[in-house]
């Protein structure tokens, strides 16, 4: 059931409050303490760059296959509690419990280990609260909704790092910390946000009447997926690896590149925020989404030439803003795009659970493509050089999917 009814500023609040608490919980780990727990001393510093890439590589095959289960399962819940309530309920426990595990344990096997769960966790709850866009909100609300997302994730980013830098946690209390967020607000929101049950008619047939992943065989839609996922490996490539860059591309102590990792952080949330916020309000105007999201991925490869031509703290300070204004337009209006060419209304979240998948492997390919890359030249030029290629070409497979007509806005 595709909403026909604008929602008011509390669910917004809601949604969006949701989101900053999955990527504080996510992306915290990736840009500082996963890094922090598996760096390794000087003289071998790129064995630390490849156990970080391949810990979250690997943990996170895990989430993106829960996603797109969980959401399909959940298409077909006829709950009195909800379609996606139980399972955002699920995630963010889940997420909680191994959170705290993966601060216990040290190593990379182990932390690895621990990281699956958490990804699992955070895949099964963002499938949950991504559905409710499609679920719940008309087509002329949805680029809000969409920003809510991106500029939730630069926030977030901000509040995880920050709290841990400004005051001085450990890497257990960092996880334990992250713990608290995600169970506190994750499960306040999945309770408060509506989640009517779906009505006989609005639960779609087994899988054994339908094609299996019909979607993909949808040409805008498959093109649009492949899009963002090229797109996301070129920002994980250009953002993942910040704290291995400065500490061992710009040779800054351990202490002085946490502190100018939340500065690169801070610059990057700011332009993150102002370009979802316009962006997905001009979106919603215009109903033109396709030429947007292309025209970010250019703005988004512009940061990683920038560091190959001059790699200083400067530069890269100047990168950061320009990975943020082309990642922030990309996400929002994207994630907008997504959900007008969804193919089916009865698998909304199976196939917004593919959208996430598609979002989330980007992130964990590239830290892995990354550390492959700083290994074969011994250090991050060809890193951030292929960030650049690859955005542009996500932006590429994004323009051959075709834009459709806008639906009339609601009354």
């Amino acid at each position: 059931m595709t909403g026909t009814v604008k929602v008011g500023a509390g669910w917004m609040s809601l949604f969006t409050l949701a989101w900053l608490a999955i990527w504080t919980v996510q992306l915290t780990p990736v840009q500082l303490l996963l890094p922090l727990q598996l760096d390794t001393p000087e003289d071998d510093w790129i064995r630390g760059v490849v156990s970080s890439g391949l810990v979250l590589g690997v943990g996170g095959l895990f989430g993106i296959i829960a996603g797109p289960v969980v959401g399909a399962i959940s298409d077909r819940s006829r709950s009195p509690r909800g379609r996606r309530r139980p399972w955002a309920l699920m995630g963010v426990w889940v997420s909680a419990v191994f959170l705290v595990l993966t601060g216990l344990v040290e190593g990379p096997w182990l932390v690895g280990a621990c990281w699956v769960g958490v990804s699992i966790g955070v895949s099964v709850a963002s499938a949950a609260f991504t559905a409710l866009i499609a679920d719940q909100l008309p087509s002329s609300q949805r680029g809000a909704a969409s920003s809510a997302v991106g500029s939730s994730q630069a926030v977030g980013i901000v509040l995880g790092v920050g709290l841990v830098v400004l005051l001085g946690l450990g890497v257990l209390a960092g996880y334990l910390l992250l713990a608290a967020i995600i169970a506190v607000v994750g499960t306040l929101t999945a309770l408060m946000l509506p989640d009517p049950p779906a009505s006989a008619a609005e639960v779609p047939p087994r899988a054994s009447d339908r094609p299996r992943l019909a979607s993909l065989r949808d040409r805008d839609f498959a093109w649009m997926l492949w899009g963002r996922l090229v797109a996301n490996i070129g920002n994980a490539l250009g953002t993942a690896l910040f704290l291995f860059f400065l500490l061992h591309g710009l040779n800054q102590p351990n202490a002085e590149a946490q502190d100018n990792l939340l500065l690169l952080i801070v610059v990057y949330t700011v332009f993150v925020v102002i370009a979802s916020v316009f962006t997905g309000i001009l979106s919603d105007r215009t109903g033109r989404r396709r030429g947007l999201t292309v025209a970010a991925t250019f703005v988004q490869a512009a940061s990683g030439v920038a560091i190959v031509i001059l790699p200083t703290f400067e530069v890269t300070m100047i990168a950061a803003a320009l990975m943020g204004l082309g990642y922030g337009a990309f996400s929002t209006v994207g994630l907008a795009f997504a959900t007008d060419l969804l193919p089916d209304e009865q698998d909304h979240a199976r196939d917004l659970g593919i959208v996430n998948v598609t979002a989330a492997l980007g992130q964990l390919i590239g830290p892995v493509v990354g550390a492959g890359l700083v290994a074969l030249v011994g250090g991050f030029w060809l890193v951030f050089l292929m960030a650049a290629v690859l955005s542009v070409a996500g932006g590429l497979m994004t323009a051959l999917a075709r834009q459709p007509e806008p639906a009339p806005a609601p009354r």
